[in-house]
């Protein structure tokens, strides 16, 4: 009840005061958190080559400001949340698909606003996305409620989610997912990122696997001082294409090139690294 009312209060703010809240909000998580901020500083410093301090200073206030919008995405009118985006970079890669009768996936990393993605898209037909609960139970209620809503359909992280994402692709119909989560045990392969072997899922790779589907790469920037949203979507550099352990690594390539795009607004505090239980580490890095 404490986090409904307080995601209920936050939704009222404006976004410009949400995004100044949420940057002190990300410097007291750096701040509080050792272990938060190492990663953080760890995996920047990765993927960029150097250690960058105004980067990582500006990373910190970012990460802070995707927590504190989601009471506004998820909880104001729909209407009033795309009103926010300012302006849509490759509309007509989805136009297209649509037109030639298409599926499309949706390919989207934890960068910038990624929750305003999908319910863009959704003005355009309907689209399904992959469902994670999150960690922490009482937020539950109010990320169903954001994400379930106008033509967006959730679907679970387990077998029967798997089979919805496949049929909506195979019925010419539009999926959504975030290729970068950290999938469990029998989920994954080890595929570079930045450098570094990462447990990768296998899934994006499997479901652009199915015959007629579109890979579309799409991510939101979040503009300074609460003045909306530039949505974009592009095409792959490169052919997704391959055996699975080789779609798996280009689709890896494809998240690094929109990231560095944005460096300032990657969830670098994401344990992108980890080694789920019962997974080996990779022959090249025992650390991993």
């Amino acid at each position: 009840m404490i986090v409904d009312f307080l995601f209920r209060v936050l939704s009222r703010l404006p976004l410009a005061w949400l995004h100044r809240l949420g940057g002190w909000a990300g410097w007291l998580a750096w701040r509080f958190s050792p272990s938060y901020a190492r990663r953080l500083d760890e995996n920047l410093a990765r993927a960029v080559g150097r250690s960058d301090l105004a980067l990582r200073d500006a990373a910190i206030a970012e990460a802070g400001r995707q927590a504190l919008e989601l009471p506004f995405v998820w909880l104001r009118p729909q209407d009033e949340v795309l009103s926010r985006i300012v302006r849509v970079e490759g509309r007509e890669l989805i136009e297209q698909a649509r037109a030639e009768g298409a599926s499309v996936l949706l390919l989207t990393p934890h960068l910038g606003c990624f929750e305003m993605c999908a319910q863009y898209c959704s003005t355009h037909a309907p689209i399904t996305v992959l469902y994670r609960p999150p960690r922490k139970a009482a937020l539950q209620p109010q990320m169903e409620a954001g994400r379930a809503r106008g033509d967006i359909r959730v679907a679970p992280a387990d077998v029967s989610g798997v089979r919805r994402l496949v049929k909506a692709l195979r019925s010419g119909e539009m999926v959504g997912m975030l290729p970068d989560q950290a999938p469990g045990q029998g989920e994954g392969v080890w595929a570079p990122f930045f450098g570094r072997p990462a447990w990768t899922m296998t899934l994006a790779a499997r479901l652009s696997e199915v015959k007629s589907v579109k890979v579309i790469m799409v991510w939101t920037e979040r503009l300074p001082r609460g003045a909306g949203y530039v949505l974009r979507l592009s095409a792959p550099v490169e052919p997704i294409e391959g055996t699975l352990e080789e779609r798996c690594v280009a689709i890896n390539r494809e998240i690094e090139r929109l990231i560095l795009a944005c460096p300032a607004q990657y969830l670098w505090g994401y344990n992108r690294y980890k080694r789920p239980a019962g997974v080996a580490a990779p022959p090249d890095d025992a650390q991993c």
